[in-house]
């Protein structure tokens, strides 16, 4: 998309792109501009460190199974609001479940079920609607 992007898709891994496509999916239909990125925070934290802090997305959507630190990691670099989505890698997605919504005060992650990224889209477009006039009619209209 040419404009900058509203929300920012990240995902731990090449494995989390169902997922993804689950979120920009929703994103493409209100016409709200993305980009995706496969960060990891313990592959390349000095990368993901780097995009979040430089970013002109108003959102992040963290996308991670197992341990699922990417979406902490996230909001632990930006005053920004991060939306997790916890992955049914191992276990249910039960330990990815509790690692992004077991928070510490002061660094919080907005967390949908796992493997919904509609939800996560669908969150995002209603922060955004706060103060996007468009995205809150299409919203309404139940586009």
């Amino acid at each position: 998309m040419n404009r900058d992007p509203l929300v920012a898709v990240i995902m731990g891994s090449e494995s989390d792109r169902p997922i993804a496509e689950k979120v920009t999916k929703i994103l493409e239909r209100y016409d709200v501009p993305y980009e995706v990125k496969v960060l990891s925070a313990h592959r390349n934290p000095k990368e993901l460190e780097e995009y979040v802090t430089s970013s002109k997305a108003h959102i992040f959507i963290g996308i991670a199974g197992l341990a699922a630190h990417l979406p902490g990691f996230i909001a632990s670099r930006t005053n920004k609001p991060v939306i997790g989505v916890p992955v049914s890698a191992k276990l249910g997605g039960l330990d990815a479940l509790l690692s992004i919504v077991q928070m510490p005060r002061g660094v919080p992650v907005a967390t949908v079920g796992i493997d919904n990224g509609e939800n996560a889209a669908y969150l995002a477009l209603r922060i955004l609607a706060l103060y996007d006039e468009e995205i809150r009619k299409k919203l309404e209209e139940g586009k």
